[in-house]
């Protein structure tokens, strides 16, 4: 057999080999990898080039070691899922490098880390002073964890008391101009439903690029240059609603905040005023 057919040939093997091995090893070989990881991911890049290139009459020994990595690195795996002191010792341990917002130098010259690389590390998670940290950790990854000081922290819905929707994942029922049968059947609508949702929207479903499904049932559509239906303004109506419930929130949770008695009774009384006010116009809307 000519060299460049058998080296071809062992090419597409070792090939075929190493994507069951990472198969086998699972996702995090492709994702942040532990220091042992990265020394089996070197190490079977290697062993593949051998057995692709070497002409000795040796070379299938090469599956021989990729097998030996293959069973090291799935018993260190399993191993590592089991014991805590072993994960610590193949995958190390977590080092804090702030804390109560104060910089560790030594945990900095442990990781041999300098001040600009942590600067760095700070400015990739949009933090830009030392100053806004209360904690920040570098993970077994070498992936750099920061919380913020409380008062830098931003503003969620939940610290300002308001009540929201629960939100579901959108499904994903139309692409390329198919219908997907599954995506399709978990939302509980028929293909006779997409098709009409389509001709309301003079569409033919061959020109649908994505099509999918939100939490309140309605169809959105991408064609590639056109996202449908264009976005409405909401109705005022709906607008003041949204208004008075933040206000509503806002009342309720500044009384529950309120240092004394006196200040509870305003917002209480606050609160009542709106709610006769919103209840009034309510009253005038009916026909």
């Amino acid at each position: 057999m000519p060299d460049w057919i058998e080296v071809a040939l062992r090419t597409l093997s070792a090939v075929t080999v190493l994507f069951i091995i990472t198969k086998i090893l699972g996702k995090r070989q492709i994702s942040q990898l532990s220091l042992f990881e990265y020394i089996t991911g070197i190490t079977l890049g290697n062993l593949v080039g051998y057995i692709s290139l070497d002409l000795d009459s040796t070379w299938y020994l090469g599956f021989v070691a990729l097998a030996v990595w293959i069973v090291v690195s799935v018993g260190a795996e399993y191993f590592t899922m089991k014991s805590k002191k072993f994960r610590d010792i193949v995958d190390g341990k977590s080092t804090i490098l702030v804390e109560n917002g104060a910089l560790i130098a030594d945990n900095l010259r442990k990781e041999k880390l300098t001040v600009d690389e942590f600067l760095e590390q700070l400015r990739k998670k949009d933090v830009f002073r030392v100053a806004d940290v209360e904690f920040a950790i570098m993970e077994q990854s070498g992936e750099i964890n920061v919380m913020l000081k409380k008062e830098f922290q931003p503003l969620t819905a939940d610290a300002l008391g308001y009540r929201l929707m629960k939100e579901q994942e959108p499904k994903t029922i139309i692409i390329d101009g198919r219908i997907l049968p599954d995506s399709l059947k978990e939302t509980g609508f028929s293909e006779s439903w997409v098709h009409k949702q389509l001709r309301d929207l003079h569409l033919p479903l061959k020109h649908v690029f994505i099509g999918q499904v939100d939490s309140k049932g309605e169809l959105t559509v991408q064609t590639g240059s056109r996202a449908l239906p264009n976005s409405a303004q909401p109705q005022p109506s709906a607008q003041i609603s949204d208004l008075v419930a933040q206000f509503q929130d806002e009342l309720t949770m500044r009384k529950k905040l309120a240092q004394n008695d006196k200040d509870q009774l305003q917002y209480q009384e606050a609160l009542d005023t709106l709610n006769h006010a919103m209840s009034s116009y309510q009253s005038t809307k009916k026909p």
